[in-house]
């Protein structure tokens, strides 16, 4: 059985003679199995980077990878979906033993909404990016921005 083959780009169905994306036009490059990153698409790996708890092993993936050294998009949204693991981390880490020693029903709110908070961003961004949007979240895309302009390409 032959295996099936999707754009790079937009992930639509291609015929096994098809060049370029009958949907959006790009070329297809021939895959390679051993890369796993040169079958990704540009969409496919800002989507990865905000995956909830874990989007931080794809982001980092990203900002080492050939692939995507120019594509400052990526990167942005590489660094963007860190920034909110990093988010996640001083919630988790810090603030919630902070407020732990406190009286217990208050004590455990602020730290509880904190994380929502950051749930909620990973899950607004997995959407946003998933649409094609550019989404700059406050502080986090301002500090994103910062280290894509401070990568050397």
């Amino acid at each position: 059985m032959a295996e099936m083959a999707f754009c790079q780009q937009c992930g639509k169905q291609l015929g096994d003679a098809d060049k370029f994306c009958p949907s959006c036009g790009r070329p297809q490059q021939p895959s390679n199995p051993a890369n796993f990153w040169a079958n990704l698409s540009d969409r496919n790996a800002t989507v990865l980077c905000y995956i909830p708890w874990v989007g931080w092993i794809p982001a980092i993936a990203v900002l080492s990878s050939h692939q995507f050294k120019a594509n400052r998009r990526v990167l942005f949204h590489a660094f963007q979906g860190l920034y909110i693991f990093v988010a996640y981390l001083l919630v988790d880490w810090f603030v919630s033993p902070v407020f732990r020693f406190g009286p217990s029903m208050p004590g455990q709110i602020i730290p509880r909404l904190l994380t929502l908070a950051v749930f909620a961003a990973w899950i607004v961004m997995l959407i946003k990016v998933h649409n094609n949007e550019d989404y700059r979240l406050p502080i986090l895309g301002e500090l994103a921005d910062r280290s894509v302009s401070e990568q050397r390409t």
